[in-house]
């Protein structure tokens, strides 16, 4: 793998590990790249890194024809922020300056905010995958995710695939789309969230009990996004802790009542979101989506890929 420049963006929350950063920093560096916007992982403000007009800065300045594009734009973390900052992005600014370029814009999280946003306004395609601190600044550095970030990047076409068996089969195409389901359902009915027909929706969330989620899968079922969409893909859902009064309501039962009211195919075992491991998956691009008994499959293409 060739140096690249890696261009740090901090939309969300400060990371609240200095270590971790430290070592995704040292990691990036030892293995060759070049780091710029470290100063974005010392900013403070409240809960924030920065205050909205630092956060908005840091993607507004990619939109400036006079610098040179990176290569790899990494948001430092997620956490809660990036909403505050949809209606001061340069979106036009951004779509020409980005639009058709080889740049990977990666995050997740809260980041989906960034994401869906960019997507509705600019049409870029982003990829939703790891991030600087959780991710490659962990205590142990995950070879699955390492290795899913650069083949999405790197190569105009890939699959990724679960041997978790599905109910049904399915061999359909759409545009994959979606991220943090917090994210999206608070995004439902603004002007910053993507109008997409016959997509491919992924999500996943973190610390939400699956009554939580239920409610948001149905906020978006009523909202009529989740009807004209092909497939439902669930990611990673981790963090909640059941108790006695759940009474057999766990996330498995969960999915079937999501299942019977959606009437579009439920693919589960996705690894994407908060876990150790995650594959990356870009935002907004076409995909074919294979499903059986014996596990899917996701052939994903149509996306910027670093130049060579």
């Amino acid at each position: 793998m060739r140096p690249r420049t890696i261009e740090l963006i901090a939309p969300c929350g400060y990371p609240q590990d200095p270590q971790a950063v430290a070592r995704a920093l040292a990691r990036w560096v030892d293995a060759g790249h070049h780091i710029q916007g470290i100063d974005t992982t010392e900013r403070r403000f409240q809960r924030f890194a920065g205050t909205d007009a630092q956060r908005a800065a840091d993607l507004n300045r990619l939109a400036d024809p006079a610098r040179a594009l990176p290569d790899i734009v990494l948001a430092v973390r997620g956490g809660y922020g990036a909403i505050r900052l949809l209606h001061g992005l340069d979106y036009a600014g951004l779509q020409r300056r980005l639009a058709g370029e080889p740049i990977a814009i990666c995050g997740h999280s809260d980041f989906t905010a960034i994401q869906m946003a960019l997507l509705a306004h600019s049409g870029l395609i982003t990829f939703g995958g790891p991030m600087l601190s959780g991710n490659f600044g962990a205590p142990i550095l995950s070879e699955f995710t390492v290795e899913h970030f650069w083949a999405a990047i790197s190569n105009a076409e890939f699959t990724i695939g679960e041997l978790t068996p599905q109910p049904d089969d399915v061999d359909l195409r759409g545009t994959l789309w979606g991220g943090n389901l917090a994210m999206i359902a608070a995004l439902a009915g603004t002007p910053y969230l993507p109008n997409i027909d016959a997509g491919i929706l992924f999500v996943e969330d973190v610390n939400e009990h699956p009554f939580r989620v239920e409610r948001m899968l149905y906020q978006l079922h009523l909202a009529g996004i989740l009807p004209r969409q092909q497939a439902l893909v669930l990611g990673d859902f981790t963090g909640a802790q059941l108790s006695e009064y759940d009474n057999g309501y766990d996330f498995d039962a969960m999915v079937e009542q999501i299942r019977a009211l959606i009437g579009i195919p439920v693919i589960t075992g996705l690894r994407f979101g908060h876990g150790a491991d995650t594959v990356t998956l870009p935002v907004g691009v076409p995909a074919q989506l294979k499903a059986g008994a014996n596990g899917f499959t996701l052939t994903i293409s149509g996306h910027p890929t670093l130049a060579e």
